[in-house]
């Protein structure tokens, strides 16, 4: 998971969302009203819902063109329920949100691939050490 992730408040421009998400590396970023999520933006939208439409991406706001109700996981939750989630909803990435609607993190399928990865060499050194 990605702790921490920079949100964007509804009310900014689109160009300003993809600056960020340039500077940030990242293809989604939540959307917040203060701190409580209302949204996602990903790269695919600005290109389908702004540039594809001949919208400004300086006048346009964030909050005309980001997906709102996005799929979310609890921190609570364990991973297998996150992946039942991005499998059921077909997303590959979900933020990770407190009760409270305050993002603390985006777990993406690329997180959990790395993970695997992770696990998986440290099996086959294990595997390897045996006697």
């Amino acid at each position: 998971m990605t702790s921490n992730p920079c949100t964007i408040d509804a009310d900014k421009p689109v160009a300003y969302a993809a600056k960020m998400m340039k500077q940030e590396n990242v293809g989604i970023a939540p959307i917040v009203e203060g701190e409580r999520l209302i949204g996602t933006l990903t790269d695919r939208d600005i290109a389908v819902r702004v540039v594809a439409e001949g919208k400004s991406p300086e006048t346009t706001r964030v909050r005309e063109v980001a997906s709102t109700a996005p799929v979310t996981v609890d921190p609570e939750q364990d991973l297998d329920e996150a992946l039942r989630l991005m499998a059921t909803h077909q997303v590959r990435r979900l933020p990770v949100v407190e009760e409270d609607g305050r993002v603390v993190g985006v777990l993406a399928q690329a997180d959990v691939a790395e993970e695997a990865k992770t696990k998986k060499t440290g099996g086959l050194v294990e595997e390897i050490s045996r006697d």
